[in-house]
């Protein structure tokens, strides 16, 4: 698989062979599936909580004595079967993150690349940089570039003007390519990498 690489005028310079044993196979969508669903469960607060009989306000005096009275025995009025009792097995604090074997996620990753390449939604830049902060800028470098909408842009090591300048844009994330995952990447209309960040990838997920 052969992909253009352009400049920031959009005007091609060149291009770049790309592994089809990486980009070209079939998408697995239950990796990307697997993927998002635990990248969604890290970033879960877990803040719930519940009071335990333990912890609901009230005496723990015995209400009445256990035999005589034709009641039912009880034994303090922050019992879970009274109203405003304790709750049993309620939620408590704690964190939903979990890892996945990094081939899944590796895997994963992969696939969602291929999917925006076979589709045609990947965009490989020459370079990106800025010589000033200025969104303004950088705004109409993306636009020249055909980007519109939600986009993921990935550098290697991103260029701090750049970044600066592109983070006030709505639906622009830029990421190094340490970062990226496959729930970044399916969640975007584009992907623009520079041409550097295209073949890290490459040699990292073959």
């Amino acid at each position: 698989m052969t992909v253009d690489v352009v400049n920031n005028e959009n005007k091609k310079v060149g291009s770049l062979d790309v592994s089809d044993e990486v980009f070209g196979g079939r998408v697995k969508v239950d990796l990307i599936h697997e993927s998002v669903i635990r990248a969604n469960a890290a970033e879960r607060r877990g803040t719930h909580a519940t009071k335990t009989r333990g912890l609901v306000s009230g005496s723990g005096k015995k209400p009445w004595r256990q035999k005589g009275t034709g009641r039912a025995r009880v034994g303090e009025i922050r019992n879970p079967l009274w109203r405003k009792g304790g709750t049993v097995f309620g939620p408590q604090p704690r964190s939903y993150d979990y890892q996945l074997p990094k081939k899944v996620e590796k895997g994963a990753l992969r696939s969602a690349l291929a999917a925006k390449l076979q589709g045609g939604a990947v965009i490989v830049v020459d370079a990106l940089s800025a010589t000033e902060i200025k969104t303004k800028a950088a705004a109409a470098l993306l636009k020249a570039l055909g980007v519109d909408g939600k986009t993921l842009v990935v550098d290697v090591h991103p260029d701090n003007n750049f970044a600066l300048s592109v983070r006030n844009i709505a639906g622009v994330r830029m990421l190094p390519t340490n970062r990226v995952t496959a729930r970044d990447v399916a969640d975007t209309r584009k992907v623009l990498l520079t041409q550097a960040a295209l073949q890290k990838l490459q040699d990292v997920l073959s």
